[in-house]
């Protein structure tokens, strides 16, 4: 049993070609030192891929067998490639290319682009859906918030598949794509929206791809200069290489094999973007004498975890199923996976809200906590149960870390310093970069203790702490790194919004986990319909949310807990039925084609009694969405609610957000206060009857809230003193 080793942002600097070997495991160093030919490594999640191909770039450059600058490496965000920098960079190679497939083509169009077409580049259209928009207006079709969504999605899909307008009908049915319009004018829209960009020069990130792949098949000559800067190619994550993305992959190449891909075929969960794991499975074909190499030695997940994960791909059916990897724990035994199921998913959230709370009173940082659902439209009543037990969150997708106001501050302040030198007083007798980073952070107001409570001052702390945990890292990791070092090195990782760790619990749909992990995991509305989702309907489909449920397992390390509510809303039929994945694995569950046996899942207390349906109090119909149970009303029925009221409630609200240092939301939400205002409650049990309004808060806000809805001020007994 090897101990686990958490993932640094930075890597241990390595003086020597050898030096670069230590500390890998057989399987790793394997990785590393096959430098020669074709390498295929079939990595399971959790074994430590990123570190074997680094190590392997910086072995053959700290040896001399490769030169850096004639590697590319490619992976598929942003993120991915500033780690990879970040690690080449500590370990000697810092002038190793790490890029997206894309900016890597952006940056071969821009270069080339006057030569081979002549003039500028057009300009990079950032967002599609507007123009989407604007396409199926001029069709005279009219596309709603959802349906222009998916209409961009079908989109991006053709192009990455390389299928013209055209030839997307039966492109689509071929490929069994669930299209959201019927499909001549989904290829209606298709080719308005490429004509709206030409008629404007523009390109999106498809053409990008689409372009460069244009140029190096048309010019020879510039893709044998390309191939000759570039000689040795490392591809990241290539279960989910597209076509166009291999295209392009090949064109690099040439005619040579110098090419190592890492991947996992029972992590793709893209297909619907393109992507697809048979360039991975078909590797050894296309090169029969081709280095293999497995790693599963999982040194992320306890037993437990790997456990379920192995039992999950065991029932798996189809080709990526043929060639999963059985997963090996390195780390000590930890805690079984708890299941839970709940009446409704209020419940289930609230449920999963009291259970972090509990976990972060045992010791576990809320940074190291996550939430994940299928689908983002899932994320609203986790992020109101978080609020009402005032733990703090962050929703993955949300603002990003190096947009944040006291993140800019910070690094204007330190980039202040660095240009200060020896001649800033605050820097006088402070010898050590993290010393000084503190002494900076200091001048801005930031203090070493964290202010009491959570809310928008404790995000705001953290978010410094996290610069703070990041310059530490960065200079234990480069000694005698200067502050002007740690500045050059915040601006890489902000161009590649590669930002660190933030204490709160991350929120997060399935697919946007990829890549991360968490202590504990909370794997959330695990039902048949959700998990699979509704429109998966082929083998196919069916087989990619197993991996789906597969990913979002592997990201704990720690900490597992997989849940589900019998129905959508309180008092609702509960006729939901625990996802199929789950059969065989879970205590109570029957295994495909056995019958049940053993002890049933945990039950929460509400899913022991049922209440009735919510009705709306204005037209009856039956309630469902969070935010009608919360006003009890449908959206579109007409309101009564008092409007001074609702204002004197709000600007109460802010009152207490501000004396508290808590967000608004956190006091109550924007629904919760509408919904007092309607109800204008007069006793304490007409206001717990509010959705919201929980036994916490009634004690501590109940009085203040009854006081304003009497018109009277919080803490008055005066009716006429408002």
């Amino acid at each position: 049993m090897t101990a686990a080793t958490h993932s640094s942002s930075f890597t241990a600097a390595a003086d020597s070609a050898d030096a670069v070997l230590l500390g890998l495991d057989p399987e790793q160093r394997e990785v590393a030192t096959s430098l020669r030919g074709p390498v295929c490594v079939l990595a399971g999640a959790g074994t430590g891929k990123t570190r074997a191909i680094t190590h392997r770039i910086a072995y053959g450059v700290r040896s001399g067998r490769l030169m850096p600058a004639s590697v590319l490496a490619v992976t598929f965000t942003n993120r991915a490639a500033g780690e990879m920098r970040g690690r080449l960079r500590a370990l000697g190679a810092g002038g190793v290319q790490a890029r997206t497939f894309h900016s890597a083509a952006l940056r071969q169009l821009q270069y080339f682009w006057p030569k081979a077409i002549g003039g500028d580049v057009p300009r990079l259209l950032e967002r599609k859906i507007q123009f989407v928009a604007d396409a199926g207006a001029r069709c005279r079709i009219r596309l709603d918030r959802g349906e222009l969504r998916d209409v961009t999605g079908e989109i991006e899909w053709a192009k990455v598949t390389q299928t013209v307008p055209a030839d997307y009908p039966a492109a689509a049915l071929k490929a069994g794509r669930e299209a959201p319009r019927d499909m001549a004018e989904i290829a209606q829209i298709y080719g308005t929206y490429e004509q709206l960009k030409r008629d404007r020069g523009l390109i999106d990130f498809e053409d990008v791809l689409l372009l460069t792949v244009g140029i190096l098949q048309d010019r020879h000559d510039i893709a044998e200069q390309i191939r000759g800067q570039y000689q040795h190619f490392v591809v990241d994550e290539y279960q989910d290489v597209s076509p166009l993305q291999q295209r392009l992959l090949d064109l690099w190449l040439g005619e040579r094999d110098s090419l190592c891909v890492v991947g996992d075929a029972s992590q793709t969960i893209y297909s619907f973007t393109g992507a697809t794991p048979d360039h991975l499975l078909n590797f050894r074909t296309r090169y029969p004498h081709a280095t293999v190499v497995k790693l599963v030695r999982d040194y992320r997940s306890t037993p437990q975890v790997v456990h379920l994960a192995n039992g999950l791909l065991k029932q798996a059916s189809g080709r990526a199923a043929e060639h999963r990897l059985e997963l090996v724990s390195q780390r000590e035994p930890g805690p079984d996976p708890v299941y839970a199921e709940y009446a409704d998913e209020p419940g289930e959230a609230e449920g999963v809200a009291r259970r972090i709370r509990d976990l972060i009173a045992a010791g576990v940082p809320a940074g190291e906590i996550a939430v994940l659902f299928r689908i983002n439209a899932q994320s609203e009543v986790y992020e109101q149960a978080l609020a009402d037990a005032g733990v703090p969150y962050q929703l993955r997708g949300a603002e990003r870390f190096f947009e944040r106001q006291e993140v800019q501050k910070a690094i204007l302040a330190l980039r202040g310093a660095a240009r200060s030198g020896g001649n800033d007083p605050l820097l006088e007798d402070v010898v050590d970069l993290g010393s000084q980073v503190r002494a900076v952070l200091s001048s801005t107001g930031w203090t070493t203790e964290p202010p009491a409570g959570s809310g928008a001052v404790r995000d705001q702390w953290e978010s410094v702490a996290a610069l703070l945990r990041l310059a530490e890292d960065f200079a234990r990791t480069r000694p005698g790194a200067t502050l002007a070092d740690l500045t050059v090195e915040l601006d890489e990782r902000r161009a590649a919004q590669h930002a660190p760790t933030v204490q709160g619990v991350t929120l997060a749909s399935l697919h946007a986990a990829k890549g991360l992990e968490w202590d504990a995991v909370f794997l959330v509305g695990l039902t048949d319909g959700m998990l699979p989702i509704t429109y998966a309907k082929t083998d196919g489909q069916v087989e990619e949310e197993r991996r789906l449920l597969y990913v979002g397992v592997t990201r704990a390390r720690l900490h597992l807990t997989l849940s589900w509510a019998l129905s959508r809303a309180p008092g609702g039929r509960p006729t939901r039925r625990p996802s199929r994945f789950l059969s065989g694995l879970r205590p109570g569950s029957a295994a495909p084609g056995s019958r049940p046996g053993g002890s049933a899942p945990e039950r929460s207390p509400r899913a022991r009694g049922r209440r009735g349906p919510v009705r709306c109090r204005v037209c009856g119909r039956t309630l469902t969405e969070a935010g009608e149970l919360k006003l009890m009303r449908c959206e579109d029925c007409p309101s009564d609610m008092d409007e001074g009221l609702y204002e004197r409630l709000r600007d109460w609200r802010a009152g207490q957000s501000k004396e508290q240092g808590l967000p608004a939301y956190c006091v109550f939400t924007d629904k919760t206060l509408m919904a007092i205002a309607e109800a204008a409650p007069t006793e304490a049990g007409e206001l717990a009857m509010i959705s919201g309004v929980g036994g916490r808060k009634l004690d501590r806000y109940g009085a203040d809230v009854l006081a304003i809805c009497a018109g009277q001020v919080p803490g008055s007994e005066d009716p006429d003193g408002a």
